[in-house]
């Protein structure tokens, strides 16, 4: 028998409250956006938010949610199952039937492998492809199916495409050398649906001031340990110390003391969120909304859709309050009360299918994407077992912002891209010419069904990047108007 795998225990408030969010968000199921592991999810983490004192909501947008109904190829005797594209074509029940052969062959059917975040080179291959149909093998950093993120869920293009799992490549090899004929299934139906964003304002001394605005994706093809598991901890905690920040120190808050990492050590709240959300009947909910399978949201997403346009970073952001962008000098972060700026905190779902849900908070608040002091984004894989975190700033002073709070945690060595490589939710903020600081982490589980907790997640190294991302939002939040 094999033996147990030991967990070392957590050394602190944040470390127990990092593992007991991620391992339960890993046991609800498959994140998948306007589901029923999605809305008991996102009831879940209402619950975990409303114990930091804050008044948090869930605000539900429409969509046409797709749901598959069979998907697979078939080489003779052999069937391998897998996933549609949900921003393509499907096909009928029955499926198609044809030979296969290489991406750039003559074949009715084509083959290519691709990575998980590889959305933008397939969509190319998509765009003037000839073939009736395309099998994309994923090629992730495990085995596995790691299915490619839906961009154009409201857009639909192309021929079908059925993702399958880098385990079947040889198959596939093997049948295009042979232009074997394959018969390929990709049926998948459209139905109304309603998902849920939480949302919350922690209002500033000053409503004047441009806000701060802090968000995460909290949904995802399978159950996102990992990939979604840290940036879910840092926006609870940074929404826990700015709350405490806000008012006298409370039980479960941050005290106010010098000492950043000085944690009231009272965690009645902890454990609140391992209510069970999972009886509940999604399908009731979202019966009044299934006639909204007609709405046209390409509006709301259309902002993101042209990455030529995220060649935005290199703008010149002083037509805006120069004096916004002064960060203070702040020794030692003291958790002090008070609190300058307002900071809108949204932890949207639709991630995988072109950030439906933050499109729709933008919608409800127009101008907010450019308007904001800045946008900080706790993207993918931060704090994961198999990869570093890097972070991608708009501009020097965030840069030097975040290099101040990440700094007195042991994090000033975090990997930097240039704006011109964001990628995530903060590139729909820059293609309206936001501001943001942004973090997204590497990871060899990344959509992968193996993302589980607790082997894929490092939850010190989550407490720590929880830590630094409230001392962040802290020090933005108070920069002053001068």
């Amino acid at each position: 028998m094999a033996a147990a795998l030991a967990i070392a225990p957590p050394s602190d408030d944040v470390e127990r409250r990092a593992s007991d969010t991620i391992r339960a968000y890993s046991a609800e199921g498959h994140h998948r956006t306007a589901t029923a592991v999605d809305r008991a999810s996102a009831e879940a983490l209402l619950v975990r938010a409303r114990a930091t004192g804050a008044a948090v909501s869930l605000q539900p947008f429409q969509l046409s949610r797709v749901d598959p109904v069979a998907a697979l190829v078939q080489i003779e005797d052999r069937r391998i199952e897998g996933l549609p594209m949900f921003d393509g074509a499907f096909t009928a029940a029955g499926g198609l039937r044809g030979a296969i052969g290489p991406i750039d062959g003559d074949q009715p059917f084509a083959w290519t492998r691709v990575a998980p975040n590889g959305e933008a080179a397939l969509r190319k291959l998509r765009e003037r492809s000839p073939h009736t149909a395309i099998v994309a093998v994923t090629m992730g950093g495990k085995p596995g199916l790691c299915p490619v993120n839906a961009g154009w869920f409201n857009e639909p293009f192309g021929p079908p495409v059925l993702q399958i799992s880098s385990e079947h490549l040889g198959a596939i090899e093997a049948a295009s050398a042979s232009h074997a004929e394959i018969r390929v299934v990709a049926h998948a139906t459209r139905q109304g649906a309603q998902a849920f964003n939480l949302v919350a304002d922690v209002p500033g001394t000053d409503p004047a001031l441009p806000p701060v605005c802090v968000m995460t994706p909290r949904s995802g093809w399978h159950a996102n340990a990992s990939e979604r598991g840290g940036g879910l901890v840092c926006w609870l905690e940074t929404l826990r110390a700015v709350v405490a920040a806000n008012g006298p120190a409370k039980a479960g808050h941050y005290r106010n003391t010098p000492d950043r990492n000085a944690l009231n050590r009272n965690a009645a709240g902890r454990n609140a969120s391992d209510r069970n959300a999972a009886d509940r009947n999604a399908a009731d909910r979202n019966a009044a909304d299934r006639n909204a399978a007609g709405r046209n949201a390409a509006d709301r997403n259309a902002a993101g859709r042209n990455a030529s346009d995220r060649n935005a970073s290199n703008r010149n952001a002083s037509n805006r309050n120069a004096s916004d962008g002064n960060f203070p000098v702040v020794s030692g972060f003291s958790r002090t009360v008070g609190l300058r700026r307002t900071v809108r905190f949204v932890a949207s779902s639709g991630h995988e299918l072109g950030h439906l849900g933050l499109h729709d908070y933008l919608h409800r608040n127009p101008g907010l994407a450019h308007d904001a002091l800045a946008w900080v984004h706790f993207g993918a894989n931060i704090g994961t077992s198999t990869g570093d975190v890097g972070m991608t700033p708009s501009d020097d002073r965030l840069r030097d912002a975040a290099l101040r709070a990440l700094t007195p945690h042991g994090l000033e060595k975090t990997r930097q891209s240039p704006a011109a490589q964001v990628g995530g939710e903060a590139a729909t903020i820059q293609a309206e010419n936001g501001r943001f600081i942004s973090f997204i982490g590497r990871n060899d589980w990344f959509h992968n069904p193996g993302d589980l907790y607790p082997d894929a997640a490092d939850i010190p190294l989550v407490a720590r990047y929880a830590r630094a991302a409230a001392d962040l939002v802290l020090l933005l939040a108070n920069t002053p108007a001068v």
